[in-house]
């Protein structure tokens, strides 16, 4: 692994808990890695501290098998051969692209220094806009600007903290694609820090999902979805629901009864010791749900958000429970309407019963 993290505690002053607690993972060299989470989990915090801006109260951190930070001891940001990226970009409004690709590249002389501006330049697909000042300049190309100045030294560790923060929900998918791919050309290793698990998806390679201070899961996309190490993940990862079951068999089959009919492929689900009693929590998304006028199992329509080519219904069935469905925009049924619904359910995840909470039995269609 190039960026080695083990057993990493980072403390604020006056805090009650750690900031960072027991985070463990690693990055191989040209791989792009990602923390998520939600605001205040830790993930900036342990991308500082990989940078060498936040002391380590435990544990270590290590580029390319040499130790950077530990306790006591923490080398100098500017000898880890770090590149970063900020949220505001950090462009120097004075100086035009060139400068503020070059502004890192004193040391050369001025031929290499030009030679390389213009091969980044090339590199992120502004080959004309030397020129031009950062207030000449989308919000797309200031972030493919500030991308080529950390590019331009040739970095071991690029770090982006949520670089798209500050741009518009489409135009923030659609560069998380065309920066993994200006990465990638580069042969960069990468640790990228955002909220947004469209973002998330779209640009790494592995994901860190964090939760006060916690490293929940470290995956791949597909992983992480269908396949959650724990609560937090299920629930944060995409549009689900949890709904109980009880472990029965069927034909000498093992199986999951639901108040949505029994579920198959229990083979493969994570079953936790909790099922040992038959009881258990089942993981519902809104993919799972299929909208069906024959099914037998009726939902009543609690609210509904418009999506362009889907609907998402949130939906209460006649047993109490709740459930989320992405259903094709031409149906398009009224709030307090009664649906017919079925599941289909292509991996089952399971967790141990938690006690049901009042104030949460409906879920939030969230935008």
């Amino acid at each position: 692994m190039f960026l080695q993290v083990s057993h990493l505690v980072v403390n604020y002053r006056g805090a009650a808990k750690p900031a960072v607690r027991d985070v463990s993972f690693g990055l191989p060299l040209g791989q792009i890695g990602v923390l998520i989470g939600p605001s205040g989990c830790g993930k900036t915090t342990l991308l500082r501290a990989v940078a060498g801006l936040e002391p380590v109260a435990d544990g270590q951190i290590s580029l390319g098998g040499r130790v950077v930070s530990r306790a006591g001891f923490s080398e100098a940001p500017e000898k880890r051969r770090i590149g970063m990226v900020f949220q505001d970009y950090a462009l120097f409004p004075h100086l035009d692209v060139v400068a503020n690709i070059a502004f890192g590249l004193r040391a050369l002389p001025k031929p290499e220094r030009a030679k390389r501006v213009a091969e980044v330049l090339t590199l992120v697909g502004l080959e004309g806009a030397g020129s031009r000042y950062p207030h000449e300049l989308s919000g797309g190309q200031q972030q493919r600007v500030a991308l080529a100045r950390a590019l331009a030294p040739k970095p071991d560790l690029l770090l982006l903290d949520e670089p798209f923060s500050s741009l518009d929900v489409d135009l923030r998918e659609r560069l998380a694609h065309e920066v993994r791919a200006i990465l990638k050309a580069a042969q960069a290793t990468a640790l990228f820090v955002t909220h947004d698990q469209h973002e998330a998806f779209a640009i790494g390679d592995t994901i860190g999902v964090i939760h006060e201070g916690q490293l929940q899961q470290w995956d791949d996309a597909y992983t992480l979805y269908h396949r959650p190490a724990t609560r937090f993940v299920a629930s944060f990862i995409g549009h689900g629901v949890f709904t109980p079951a009880r472990m029965t068999h069927v034909d000498g089959v093992r199986m999951l009864s639901t108040a949505l009919g029994n579920l198959s492929d229990v083979s493969e689900c994570p079953l936790p010791c909790a099922v040992c009693t038959g009881q258990c929590d089942v993981l519902l998304r809104a993919d799972d749900i299929v909208h069906d006028d024959d099914a037998p199992v009726k939902a009543q329509i609690l609210r509904k958000a418009f999506r362009g080519s889907e609907f998402l219904y949130t939906l209460r069935l006649q047993t109490g429970e709740t459930v989320l469905a992405l259903v094709p925009s031409h149906h398009d049924h009224a709030i307090g309407e009664w649906i017919g619904i079925r599941a289909q359910v292509d991996h089952v995840v399971t967790f141990g019963r938690e006690a049901a909470d009042p104030a949460a039995t409906v879920p939030e269609a969230a935008p």
